[in-house]
């Protein structure tokens, strides 16, 4: 009988086993997305930019959590930008003084573990899988480590370089009962409980010069996200009819990205029209009821959108008429505002400044329209791994950088507003346009609601 029993265990251990999932190694799931060597340039230019202004000590980089709450996982942006990985509540450290990287990474991917349901949850490990440190070329050391250090940091009262997420003070966790934090923040609150000698400094100037020049690599990827952009509006404009509401034409555009590559949206999708189209996406996205008016004849619809192709971003704009034609007036205003493009594309090119693009867009709007368009410095802005992407407004335009032009026109007083946006690309002789493949003008617009 007790042969019998302890068979019986064994065969069970055995399929009980041959059931259990294979434990899953980082690359089976992931690719690296630039290679070592440029990874490591991106590293080198940004310790150089510190060292060069003077800065000292060490610059720390947190990875965004491990949980996705419903939707995949997206790593933090400098902390993807400088590795190209995705390992989550992990750290960079650059260390100044000795120009070298580390990562203090978790063990295992918590992700991949559940202790009531093993062999659907078969591990991953991070911090001993060699193939990490290998292909991205950069030490990993515990996060269990990453106390130890920032308290010898402490002890010498040296500076911690973090990036605030914009110039000036460093942005600290508020006293507020609800408030969002970013990884940086919690960052910063830890640090600042646990190792009370320790001093802070902004980087966000230096992290700034670095991702504002766009390397080929990504300046590819970016080339993709807005190829998929143009098409997904394309598709789109075929839909547009009295009766259609916004809604739909969000589903339309959003599948279309999916079945063209891209992983998710840039931002949520601003579709729309009629009086809808005179607010700003923030107001609309206050009541979800606001985003699915049903478009009527003679209703102009504002599109808005971008999507997001291995974690970089696009950010389009056209307006279409929901009848198939515009109106005499709302081509004169679209035309007026499309010139106003036109005119900002043909003099970017390097060396000048976000400065002076204002000053000839002031010099060019019409007087009875200037009541109507918000330009000023908000022409446009960076695009990259997000759609603010670190830049400085002083700062003199160079090859490799990317941004929108998109001269705003809201009039309330006669309820038409236009919006059109483009991506640039700064070149060595001027610029290019890397939506020239979507049509801008009345004419071709109101053709691609007839294809």
């Amino acid at each position: 009988m007790k042969t019998t029993i302890a068979l019986f265990i064994l065969l069970f251990s055995n399929a009980f086993l041959l059931a259990q999932t294979p434990m899953q190694s980082y690359f089976e799931w992931t690719e690296l997305p630039f290679s070592k060597e440029e990874l490591k340039q991106r590293r080198e230019n940004l310790m150089n930019i510190l060292i060069e202004n003077e800065k000292s000590g060490l610059a720390v980089i947190p990875a965004n959590d491990g949980f996705s709450f419903g939707e995949t996982f997206r790593q933090a942006d400098d902390f993807y930008y400088f590795t190209g990985l995705e390992l989550p509540n992990a750290i960079l450290v650059l260390n100044l003084e000795n120009k070298s990287a580390s990562i203090f990474t978790p063990e295992h991917d918590l992700r991949f573990e559940n202790g009531s349901r093993k062999n659907d949850f078969p591990g991953r490990p991070l911090l001993n899988d060699e193939s990490i440190s290998d292909k991205a070329g950069i030490s990993l050391a515990s996060i269990k480590d990453f106390a130890s250090v920032m308290n010898t940091e402490s002890t010498k009262e040296n500076t911690i370089l973090i990036n605030s997420g914009r110039q000036g003070n460093i942005r600290y966790a508020s006293e507020d009962y609800i408030a969002t934090y970013s990884p940086v923040q919690v960052l910063l609150q830890a640090l600042q409980n646990k190792h009370k000698g320790l001093k802070y400094e902004n980087m966000y100037e230096a992290i700034a010069n670095v991702r504002m020049i766009k390397s080929e690599a990504e300046i590819e990827i970016i080339r993709k996200a807005a190829t998929i952009t143009v098409e997904g509006i394309k598709q789109s404009a075929k839909k547009i009819k009295p009766g259609v509401d916004e809604r739909y034409l969000e589903g339309i555009l959003e599948g279309d990205f999916k079945i063209n590559g891209s992983q998710r949206l840039a931002f949520g999708s601003i579709i729309k029209s009629g009086p809808n189209s005179h607010w700003p996406w923030r107001i609309l996205a206050t009541h979800y009821n606001r985003r699915n008016r049903v478009m009527e004849s003679g209703d102009l619809v504002i599109f808005d959108v971008g999507c997001e192709y291995e974690q970089y971003v696009s950010d389009i704009g056209r307006t279409f008429p929901v009848s198939g034609k515009f109106t005499d007036r709302q081509k004169e205003i679209l035309v007026m505002e499309t010139n106003i493009a036109d005119e900002i594309i043909k003099f970017l090119k390097p060396g000048i400044t976000f400065k002076d693009v204002q000053t000839l867009t002031n010099s060019i709007i019409p007087n009875d329209a200037k009541k109507y368009m918000q330009v000023g410095l908000f022409f446009g802005h960076h695009l990259g791994l997000s759609t603010g992407d670190p830049n400085l407004a002083t700062a003199e335009l160079k090859p490799g950088m990317v941004f929108t032009v998109e001269p705003w026109y809201y009039n309330h007083d006669e309820n038409i507003s236009v919006f059109t946006e483009d991506m640039i690309l700064i070149t060595e002789e001027g610029c290019e346009v890397l939506s020239a493949n979507l049509p801008r003008t009345p004419d071709a617009l109101e053709g691609l609601m007839k294809l």
